[in-house]
């Protein structure tokens, strides 16, 4: 459903009908379904199940910045799109948290890589746009165990001292 037509609303902030990715797709990751085997007499490590899970760059036509988004998949050809896991950062508006100016990624982030970690976790190693048009990059992570693209991930602090 690519109704580039559809300006959301009637539809709550953020939702699927606002199409976040309507201006365009851009770099992705594929990576099959696991789940962390943590249950008590578990082996502590990552299974296969079924499915993938693609990890993408939209961009958004409201104010064309890249955001990270996931769609799901049984076969690898059909997928479902279930939105946004990682938002661009706060731009610095005023009444908003963050630093003057902006946070680092406020003006897009995309090209995603997923690690799985150890600990059961998931990282995501990703670029990140500020607003005077530097790059660098960042990690996220999730503690999703396995639940599949809806989980979103959360930025991680990195001290630069």
């Amino acid at each position: 459903d690519d109704n580039d037509d559809n300006d959301g609303e009637g539809e709550g902030e953020g939702s699927m009908m606002d199409h976040d990715d309507a201006g365009g797709c851009a770099r992705c990751t594929v990576v099959r379904n696991q789940i962390f085997d943590s249950d008590e007499g578990g082996t502590g490590m990552w299974k296969d199940s079924d499915g993938w899970t693609m990890y993408y760059e939209g961009i958004s036509k409201k104010d064309g910045k890249h955001r990270v988004m996931a769609a799901e998949s049984a076969d690898g050809r059909e997928w479902t799109k279930h939105g946004i896991v990682l938002d661009v950062g706060n731009d610095g508006v005023e009444g908003e948290e963050g630093e003057e100016g902006g946070e680092w990624d406020c003006d897009g982030v995309g090209s995603p890589h997923i690690l799985r970690m150890e600990d059961g976790t998931v990282r995501m190693y990703y670029t990140g746009r500020g607003k005077d048009g530097r790059t660098a990059i960042g990690v996220a992570r999730t503690d999703m165990n396995g639940e599949g693209p809806a989980a979103v991930f959360v930025r991680e602090r990195v001290s630069t001292d």
